[in-house]
Formats: structure tokens, C-alpha cells, sequence
């Protein structure tokens, strides 16, 4: 049988949890900007899936993910990434998110690059009492009738 207290205790602590939540993204933000992959490599899973956007259709493992990264440091001289609007879904030692995010920064050449809005949905898991991200996946709208990404959204 639940007590108020218990439920009380679950609350606190998923709300606890919804916080720390936040932060691990704010971490991959942190991490991003410093274009440091091994910061990144402790926010994920060592077999993340992530669905990016660019192919292939999946990319599986943390080397993998952090290869994906990379190609964006051999690019950009500094980056900023934004995310906004997150919302989370935490359960006891699982969670699902969704948040608007946003590459820009600027590119070694010179150029400053606005970046787009994606999408951006995240699958968390708690392991050891931390939430790693195990599953993350970017899309851009499709314009149906064109077959083409529509890049200039924003939320």
C-alpha cells in the first residue's frame, strides 16, 4: 500500500530527476561549445542509437556518435548550440524528451553559419544512478510535395 509520503517520495525524486535531466543536455551543450568529445563521450550510452541527420540512417555506439561529432569540429573553428523548449517524460530509471535545437557557430573558413532548427528527441536511461542519453534522433520537416527538408523554421 502507498502512503502519501511515498508518493510524495516518488514525486521529489522524479522531480529531482527531471532536473538532473536538463543539466546532462546543458552538459552536452557545455561540451559542444568546448568541442570536447570526451566530455561528450560520459553524456551517452556506449551503445547509443542516434537517428541524425545526415546518413546513414543510423549510427550505432559511442564511437560512432562521437565520429558524428567530430566531423562538426573539423568544420566549425566555434560552435554554439542552443537548445530550447526541452520537455522530459521520467520514469524510474528510463526517460523520453524533445526539445528544438539549433547548430551555428563559425566555420573555419571565416564564414558565420546561422545554423537551423531540428528537432530533436532523446531516449535516457539511468544507469548507476546517472542518466546517460541512450538514444537521440534529429529530424528537419519534410516539404511532401518537393521531397526537401524545410530548413528555415524556426520554434
Amino acid at each position: 500500500m502507498t502512503t502519501p509520503n511515498d508518493s510524495r517520495s516518488r514525486t521529489d525524486r522524479l522531480a529531482a530527476d527531471e532536473i538532473e535531466l536538463r543539466r546532462q543536455i546543458d552538459r552536452v551543450v557545455e561540451g559542444l561549445r568546448a568541442k570536447d568529445l570526451e566530455a561528450l563521450r560520459q553524456l551517452y550510452t556506449t551503445d547509443v542509437v542516434s537517428f541524425d541527420v545526415e546518413p546513414p540512417l543510423q549510427h550505432v555506439g559511442i564511437a560512432a556518435k562521437l565520429e558524428n561529432w567530430a566531423k562538426v569540429f573539423l568544420v566549425f573553428a566555434s560552435v554554439i548550440y542552443e537548445v530550447r523548449d526541452p520537455a522530459f517524460t521520467v520514469g524510474d530509471d528510463v526517460a523520453f524528451g524533445h526539445a528544438f535545437a539549433r547548430l551555428r557557430g563559425t566555420l573555419k573558413n571565416g564564414v558565420v553559419a546561422s545554423g537551423m532548427w531540428v528537432r530533436v528527441t532523446y531516449g535516457m536511461r539511468k544507469i548507476d544512478g546517472a542518466w546517460l542519453i541512450a538514444h537521440d534522433q534529429v529530424s528537419v520537416p519534410l516539404d511532401i510535395a518537393t521531397g526537401k527538408g524545410v530548413v528555415d523554421l524556426e520554434p
